[in-house]
């Protein structure tokens, strides 16, 4: 049994991280901190963990040492005080952006600003257990993952993988995304007259989780497009991309089956009939499940390779325990054996 802090638990994330280690077979959650919220009932905030703990948030500030500390802060928050909260833990895994770029020249990039603690980038593995599992059996940083950069990359790693992609033409990931993914805080795009029944394409161009594409694929013409649809909780990521003359279906199926027969949360989704027969987040909400699948068009060598998650979950807290469990030696689907729900 490990001892285990979430700073920032109020938010929707925090949220998802403290509902999965109340139930995990080898946690005891000693502390979860919300300055906004001091003093407060956990359940106050997250409902869902009524009768599940009575905690109550305390201040990042009287944070005790403990085994495993996570970041469930806003972006930019952790790296100003990075030294103190490894202090705390031997181990720890950040949920924001701060360090998922290893160059600090790219993050300057795509985040519009120099990074405070720049020689810590070098440290964190990239919390997406499909490309770093044995990184993370021996890491003591993870960082957490971009929810749209996971389901983009888990949708083109079979074709990279498996060397099949036309790298002269461009790759272009077309993301649908849930309302969840903006936080908890409200904007006026989230308010509810303004935000229901639209489609709102609201990054054509330019989104930064871009930047963990380039660097997790080693790709360089890859170009994400964002639009919100009316969803509480999901991401579909339909990448669209080139492969090479005379690849066939058959030599899909084989790159498919080779990256992902042997991942315990990614399902390969591809019947011929049936309302379910490609990936869709609705099913998946409260799961860590991926869910991809593929289509050929052969006269122009065009793939659509689709990705479905739950962006609270694959894309950032499931992402999160499934990395701690291979960090600590624990069975790498210990907590995370929820299906999701059908129908819902």
């Amino acid at each position: 049994m490990i001892t285990v802090g979430i700073v920032g638990a109020s938010g929707y994330t925090g949220g998802e991280l403290l509902r999965l280690l109340l139930s995990h077979p080898q946690v005891q959650v000693t502390q979860v901190t919300s300055e906004h919220h001091l003093g407060e009932y956990v359940y106050s905030l997250h409902p869902n963990l009524r009768k599940r703990t009575t905690m109550r948030f305390v201040s990042r500030q009287s944070l005790q040492p403990c085994d495993v500390l996570y970041l469930a802060l806003p972006h930019g928050e952790p790296q100003k005080e990075i030294e103190r909260y490894t202090a705390l833990a031997s181990k720890l895994i950040d949920l924001s952006a701060d360090f998922r770029l290893r160059d600090p020249a790219l993050y300057q990039r795509w985040y519009g600003g120099e990074h405070q603690a720049p020689k810590w980038l070098a440290h964190f593995v990239y919390g997406l257990p499909e490309l770093h599992r044995e990184e993370m059996r021996t890491a003591q940083y993870i960082s957490g993952v971009g929810c749209n950069a996971t389901a983009s990359i888990l949708a083109l790693l079979p074709l990279s993988k498996a060397n099949l992609l036309d790298l002269d033409k461009p790759i272009i990931v077309d993301v649908k995304t849930g309302s969840s993914e903006s936080g908890a805080s409200v904007n006026p795009g989230s308010h509810h007259p303004e935000k229901s029944r639209a489609v709102r394409t609201y990054a054509p161009t330019g989104h930064r989780h871009t930047a963990e594409v380039i660097q997790e694929l080693n790709l360089t013409n890859v170009h994400l497009s964002m639009t919100a649809v009316e969803l509480v909780r999901g991401v579909l990521a339909a990448a669209h991309a080139f492969v090479k003359p005379g690849t066939t279906e058959k030599d899909l199926w084989k790159a498919y089956r080779a990256a992902y027969n042997a991942e315990p949360f990614v399902r390969i989704v591809k019947d011929k009939t049936g309302i379910h027969r490609v990936p869709d987040p609705k099913i998946l909400s409260g799961s860590n499940y991926v869910d991809v699948g593929f289509d050929l068009d052969s006269e122009t060598n065009r793939v659509v390779s689709l990705a479905a998650i739950d962006n609270l979950m694959k894309g950032a807290a499931g992402s999160a325990v499934q990395s701690m469990n291979l960090m600590c030696g624990f069975e790498e689907t210990a907590g995370l054996e929820f299906p999701g729900l059908h129908p819902i």
